[in-house]
């Protein structure tokens, strides 16, 4: 027998919250240097952005892998994923919070944190 729980979205939940959720899914699969960049008061997209990276594109799929699994248990909708197949920069839409999650290179190269250096930052443990 087999049973399908369906867990709703918590209406309660906060951007934030759901910043930090993104941030500890990413956490569980050795992610480094997550960031969460509150991205309010510079752009009406999105409230945050969830910035990471994993040391291949086979760990940043595994990343992206679980932020959707845990996402998903949570009640959570993807509404857009994008870089997917070829690893390298792999974005998350979850409406008021974008996951980024880059290889090192990737990271480096494009410098997300840079572009949008006047958000205010939180690094997370």
């Amino acid at each position: 027998m087999i049973f399908i729980i369906n867990i709703k979205s918590d209406s309660k939940r906060t951007s934030l919250d759901k910043s930090k959720l993104i941030a500890n899914a990413a956490s569980d699969k050795k992610a480094e240097k997550i960031l969460l960049m509150d991205m309010k008061e510079l752009t009406t997209a999105t409230d945050y952005f969830i910035v990471c990276h994993g040391g291949s594109t086979i760990q940043a799929r595994a990343i992206a892998d679980n932020i959707e699994d845990q996402l998903k248990l949570a009640g959570e909708q993807l509404l857009h994923r994008e870089g997917y197949k070829s690893g390298e920069w792999i974005l998350l839409d979850y409406g008021d919070c974008v996951a980024h999650i880059f290889t090192a290179e990737s990271r480096e190269f494009y410098g997300l944190e840079n572009l949008w250096g006047d958000a205010h930052v939180t690094h997370y443990e």
